[in-house]
């Protein structure tokens, strides 16, 4: 299986090896202050604080209802912030979305809509290319290698509604690798799938954070898979502990966030 090439988009030629631009291997970090969001009078999220570092996978974790999306949702702006600031480079990330991969939970997205496999991912690249225009010869060779990454070329022109579970993700991991961002978000992209899809999810995420992206993981699963995380962002409606793997699960830290005793995999700290 190919390993990801982040060779710049200049270099492209026939060979299919290039797939990925890297004008800057950012050493930049997203920092999140003082976060708030409340649904109507619910309080969501109170007071989050966390710093989100490239060339690292990072993990948000906690129960059921602990803010887990929220928190993904409310960094790119798709849902208000009460208070609060999320920056990066020194911006206000929101405003700078061209820079971001993100991929929704499978719940969110109408797997009905007529479209291929080879339409879903060439849509990672309608940014770059703009409205209503041909895609370019580089883009078809992007998504074509992009597909070949995540072993799906061979389902090109298969309706993305026939597809298993696993599949349908790892297409749209094709689609945010064909952004060429310099920020990756996943919603949960480990439910439901398959022991080869989740192996060729954590292989790209590791070439991923080898590049110097931020990878940043939506995630419930406290079993083995949290292994492959090197940072945590453990919530419980307020952030519980953030940090590395090893310091964030902690008896203590785990029993506040799940009120009580929870199931681990003993080995991830």
């Amino acid at each position: 299986m190919k390993t990801i090439d982040f060779s710049l988009e200049a270099s492209y030629s026939n060979d299919s090896s290039y797939f990925m631009k890297d004008t800057l291997k950012t050493t930049a970090t997203i920092n999140i202050a003082h976060l708030g969001v409340v649904y109507r009078t619910q309080e969501a999220l109170r007071d989050i604080n966390c710093i989100i570092q490239p060339g690292r996978l990072t993990g948000i974790f906690g129960p059921n209802g602990a803010g887990k999306s929220t928190l993904m949702k409310a960094m790119l702006g798709l849902v208000p912030l009460n208070s609060g600031t999320v920056l990066y480079q020194g911006k206000p990330l929101m405003q700078q979305r061209s820079k971001v991969a993100y991929v929704p939970q499978r719940s969110q997205i109408d797997w009905t809509y007529p479209a291929t496999v080879w339409d879903v991912v060439m849509m990672g690249r309608v940014k770059k290319t703009g409205w209503l225009r041909s895609f370019s010869a580089v883009s078809r060779q992007l998504t074509k290698n992009a597909l070949e990454r995540v072993g799906m070329i061979e389902y090109a022109e298969r309706p993305i509604g026939q597809l298993s579970g696993g599949q349908q993700q790892r297409v749209f991991l094709a689609r945010a690798l064909v952004q060429q961002a310099d920020i990756f978000c996943f919603d949960e992209p480990l439910v439901g799938i398959d022991q080869k899809t989740q192996a060729v999810i954590f292989e790209v995420f590791q070439e991923l954070t080898a590049a110097g992206k931020i990878v940043l993981v939506v995630n419930h699963d406290l079993g083995e898979s949290i292994t492959h995380f090197d940072d945590l962002i453990l919530l419980n409606c307020e952030l519980i502990a953030t940090g590395s793997r090893q310091q964030v699960l902690t008896e203590q830290n785990l029993h506040r966030a799940y009120s009580g005793k929870v199931m681990y995999y003993s080995d991830a700290a």
